[in-house]
C-alpha cells in the first residue's frame, strides 16, 4: 500500500481514496466537499448579493480575519467586511520573490483594513512541515505550510476565524491553463501528473485507474475530475493547515455556484472568471485587473541546493530536471517517510 500512496501523492498531491494509507498505524483524513444549499448565480451582481450576505453571517467582530492575496478573489471579500478588520498577506522572503505585499495594500486602504505581513523562510518549511506530517498523516501541498504559518499568527493575535477566497477559481472558471483545450484522454494525464512516479520511484504503482473514471471515448470529463478530484486536494490544504492551528475558516465562495455552463471561449480568449473580474471592476474601478496569480512561493530558489532524497524508495539522480516545486513534493514525501518508518519500529 505504501507504494500505491506514495505514486498517488506523487501524481495528484494527495490520495484520492481516503481507505488508502501508507502504513497500518496512519489514518488520512479527506476534505468533505460543501453539501449545504447552493445559490445559482448568472451574473457578478449574484455573486455580489451572495458574498455579502455569507461575510455578514461569517464574521465575528473583533474576533475575524481575512487572507488578502495579491488576487482579485480575497480582494473583493475584502469589500465586505467591517473597517479595521485585519488582513493578512504572505510575504516570501526569497530573492526575486513575488510580492504580493504591495497590490494587496492597496486592497486594505481601499477599505481601511488592517494589512497584516507573514513572513515567509524556508526555516519555516523545515520547522512546521513536521508538525503537519505527524498531523496529516500523508505529506501535503508546500501551500499549507504558508497557511499554518499565518493562522497562527492569527490565533496569536485574538484571530478565531479567516475568511478565504479559495473555491471561486473552481467555481467560475479560474482554472484557465486546464480549460485552455479540451483534451484528450492520453493528453490530460501527463499534463495534470505533478510528478511521474516511474521517473522518481523504484517501485511505481500505476494510479491510472483514478483517471480512467473520467475518461469519455477518447476525451477527459474535465468538469467532473475537476469537482471530483481538483476540488478535493486544493481546499484540503486549508481544511489540515487550519485544523492543526485551532482557528476556524470560511469561504463565501462556497454557497455560490455558476447559473450557466462556463464560457470556455471567454475563458480561452483571456477572461478566466469572468464574472469574477466584472466584479472586482465594480469594488475596485480605479485598478487594473491582475493575472492570476498562484499562492506564490520560490522553491526554486529554496530547492536549488537540494541533492536529492537518499531512501532507497527513489531512484538516484531522480530530481535532475525537476523544477523547485516538484523537488518539493520529493522532500515532503521522504520526511514523511522518514517520520513514519520511526513510528513504525516504535509501534512494535
Amino acid at each position: 500500500m505504501k507504494n500505491y500512496c506514495m505514486s498517488s501523492y506523487l501524481t495528484f498531491r494527495f490520495i484520492p481514496d481516503e481507505e488508502k494509507n501508507f502504513y497500518s498505524h496512519t489514518k488520512r483524513k479527506l476534505f468533505k466537499p460543501y453539501g449545504g444549499a447552493v445559490t445559482p448565480c448568472k451574473t457578478a451582481d449574484d455573486i455580489d448579493a451572495v458574498l455579502k450576505k455569507e461575510v455578514e453571517k461569517e464574521f465575528i467582530p473583533d474576533k475575524t480575519g481575512i487572507f488578502l492575496s495579491g488576487g482579485i478573489d480575497s480582494a473583493i471579500l475584502a469589500a465586505y467586511v467591517p473597517e479595521g478588520t485585519p488582513a493578512y498577506t504572505f510575504k516570501c522572503i526569497a530573492p526575486n520573490a513575488i510580492d504580493e505585499t504591495v497590490r494587496a495594500k492597496k486592497y486594505a486602504q481601499k477599505y481601511s483594513l488592517d494589512h497584516r505581513i507573514v513572513e515567509m523562510h524556508w526555516e519555516d518549511f523545515e520547522e512546521l512541515a513536521p508538525k503537519l506530517i505527524k498531523h496529516n498523516q500523508e505529506p501535503f501541498n508546500s501551500t499549507e505550510v504558508q497557511i499554518y504559518k499565518a493562522a497562527l499568527q492569527a490565533k496569536s493575535e485574538g484571530i478565531e476565524k479567516i475568511l478565504i477566497g479559495e473555491s471561486a477559481d473552481t467555481i467560475f472558471g479560474g482554472m484557465h491553463l486546464l480549460y485552455s483545450k479540451d483534451w484528450t484522454f492520453e493528453e490530460f494525464v501527463p499534463r495534470y501528473t505533478f510528478v511521474d512516479p516511474e521517473k522518481v520511484l523504484k517501485n511505481p504503482v500505476s494510479v491510472r485507474e483514478v483517471f480512467e473514471r473520467y475518461k469519455e471515448g477518447d476525451m477527459i470529463d474535465l468538469d467532473r475530475f475537476m469537482e471530483e478530484i481538483y476540488y478535493i486536494e486544493s481546499p484540503g490544504s486549508f481544511m489540515h493547515a487550519f485544523d492543526l492551528a485551532g482557528v476556524e475558516y470560511a469561504d463565501p465562495y462556497v454557497p455560490t455556484v455558476s447559473a450557466e455552463p462556463l464560457d470556455l471561449n471567454r475563458i480561452r480568449n483571456g477572461e478566466p472568471k469572468y464574472l469574477i473580474r466584472e466584479l472586482f471592476a465594480k469594488k475596485f474601478p480605479e485598478l487594473e485587473i491582475p493575472d492570476k496569480i498562484c499562492l506564490p512561493r520560490p522553491m526554486n530558489h529554496w530547492m536549488a541546493n537540494w541533492e536529492g532524497p537518499k531512501r532507497d524508495e527513489f531512484k538516484k539522480n531522480c530530481i535532475e530536471g525537476l523544477s523547485g516545486d516538484q523537488k518539493w513534493m520529493l522532500w515532503c514525501l521522504e520526511q514523511f517517510l522518514n517520520t513514519y518508518d520511526r513510528s513504525e519500529v516504535l509501534c512494535k
